[in-house]
């Protein structure tokens, strides 16, 4: 048989293709079911429906036929906004509201005078009253939350310098109160002239402050004794080394903060500088002058050169053979004359008269204005003067502090014209003296503790509060060493009203400082390099009624 025109006539050899009778295109029962009888015929088939599922399904979801996506969600979410404030409106108020508030506040003048006539006799009987009255002599309203704890709120510290066992000789707070300054050197045995030091400094303000982390850090190739800020530029800062140097710091400049300095000259101390002062200078009123105090008995004024230089522009000598007889000092020889000074405290009201605490235990009166020359006459370009004009009786042993108070009664034609003179001392017998400039005998002496005392000072703000700073002080209930003690004469002369915990172990607090912008801090150094500064609770920073009259009674009872 003749294949179909559509099958190949070959194929290749060996490809087997499986063919049955019904299947197989060449059988004549697969041509007849193809095409019938003949070979095109007419044929009607039957008619397929075909239910659609597809739309059924569709209209139960009530889907739109033209939408071809998916559908769309939507939330809802809370303004970003967070603040509000009111706004005044911007039109003016109409004439026809003026009148209305104007009808409405009308006052009947007439019977006010008429009222006020009838009541004016009383009125002036009872104020006169009230105005003899002294049921209320003293009382003032305190509209503050009082706060009875004593909070440490920064402990600061710079690891490098406590690496090398370091201490914090002196803490210093800038003109606005925001930044701390401290010092590192050593007070005990040690090779101080070749030892590094360093000024760091933090601002407690800053965000982010890193209590471990100076902001500012002076390498200082010797040992730094004491630091001052300058009273009004906040970026300067003044500090005596143990070489006898003074140097001034600008701690705006990261680059080489050293403005002036003294270098080493015949005018410069021989022995360490225990403390710097900032003075007015009269003739410049812009500029400060710099006072230094040293263990050689000196006591030098510098002033500002425009090469760098700190120049001596006068100088007084405490020397043993001219302190007041009546008090003088141990004999010493002519080669021993000098008598070192340790610290120094200026009148808040007499800025000719100031006071020093001397390593013999004395604090001597001084006054500026002092003429008679310091013998021997030392070497140097200015001569020095011996300002002594008074010895008070002594401590035990060396003094390391002395603190003018910053209170003292104005004098008017209701006062006496006298005000009294009250300084504080303290030293190594662990006493604090309190001392009234009028007489040699201290008014009152504490025996505060059985070790060296470093530091005292009295608060700006309250005429009874002082603080002081102590080598040992062990509260033995809780077996704990107390370092800090404040004292509010008001409360008890006999012990202290606060005692804080400045540091584990033995570690002695050198200095103290209140600071006198923010008067609830009080920044406090110790021997393990530690600054911490504690936020005083109310009661030492809000003054009582009539303290100022109290301190008075109080200092005329003790001398009587």
């Amino acid at each position: 048989a003749r294949p179909f025109p559509w099958e190949p006539e070959a194929r290749a050899a060996g490809a087997p293709r499986a063919a049955t009778a019904g299947n197989d295109p060449r059988s004549a029962r697969h041509r007849q079911a193809l095409f019938g009888s003949g070979m095109f015929a007419d044929r009607t088939a039957p008619g397929a429906d075909v239910q659609s599922l597809w739309r059924s399904a569709r209209s139960a979801r009530c889907e739109a036929k033209t939408c071809q996506t998916g559908k769309i969600s939507t939330a809802e979410a809370a303004t970003q906004s967070h603040t509000a404030r009111d706004a005044v409106v911007q039109t003016e108020q109409s004439k026809d509201a003026v009148q209305d508030f104007q009808q409405e506040v009308q006052v009947d003048y007439i019977g006010l005078l008429s009222f006020l006539q009838r009541v004016e006799d009383a009125v002036i009987k009872e104020l006169n009253k009230n105005w003899k009255s002294h049921a209320f002599d003293g009382f003032e309203v305190n509209w503050t939350d009082q706060d009875e704890t004593v909070l440490c709120l920064h402990t600061l510290s710079y690891p490098e310098a406590q690496d090398q066992n370091l201490q914090v000789t002196s803490v210093s707070w800038n003109a606005t109160g925001s930044v701390i300054a401290c010092s590192y050197g050593r007070l005990d045995d040690g090779d101080w002239s070749t030892e590094k030091s360093y000024v760091c400094t933090w601002n407690l303000d800053r965000r982010g402050l890193n209590p471990q982390q100076p902001d500012l850090v002076v390498d200082v190739p010797s040992s730094v004794m004491c630091l001052a800020f300058h009273p009004s530029q906040p970026s300067l800062i003044a500090g005596g080394l143990f070489s006898g140097e003074l140097v001034v710091w600008d701690t705006s400049r990261t680059e080489d903060p050293v403005i002036w300095r003294t270098g080493m000259t015949d005018d410069t101390h021989t022995d360490p500088v225990y403390q710097v002062n900032w003075l007015p200078d009269s003739k410049h009123r812009n500029h400060a002058r710099l006072l230094s105090v040293g263990t050689d008995g000196k006591i030098l004024v510098w002033r500002e050169e425009q090469d760098g230089r700190l120049a001596l522009a006068e100088g007084f000598a405490i020397v043993a053979q001219q302190i007041p007889r009546s008090t003088r000092l141990k004999k010493v020889a002519w080669g021993e004359a000098a008598v070192g000074v340790t610290s120094l405290s200026f009148s808040p009201f007499d800025a000719g008269v100031f006071v020093v605490g001397v390593e013999g235990g004395y604090c001597l009166r001084c006054s500026t204005g002092a003429q008679s020359p310091a013998l021997p006459r030392p070497s140097g370009s200015v001569p020095l003067r011996a300002p002594a004009e008074l010895a008070f009786s002594p401590h035990a042993g060396p003094v390391y502090s002395v603190s003018c108070s910053p209170f003292h009664r104005q004098s008017c034609f209701l006062l006496p014209p006298s005000p009294r003179n009250l300084f504080l001392s303290c030293g190594t017998d662990g006493q604090v003296h309190l001392h009234s400039m009028l007489q040699t005998q201290p008014l009152f002496a504490l025996q505060l503790s059985k070790k060296y005392l470093f530091c005292v000072c009295w608060s700006p703000v309250r005429p009874l509060v002082f603080a002081a700073a102590s080598g040992e002080g062990k509260c033995l209930l809780l077996s704990i060493k107390l370092k800090v003690h404040l004292f509010d004469l008001a409360r008890s002369m006999q012990k202290p009203t606060v005692s804080l915990k400045q540091s584990v172990g033995d570690c002695p607090v050198y200095c103290l400082e209140f600071n006198t912008k923010h008067t609830r801090l009080l920044a406090a150094g110790d021997a393990a390099g530690i600054v911490k500064v504690w936020q005083l609770s109310s009661d030492f920073t809000e003054q009582g009624p009539r303290e100022m009259s109290h301190l008075e009674q109080l200092a005329s009872e003790i001398m009587d």
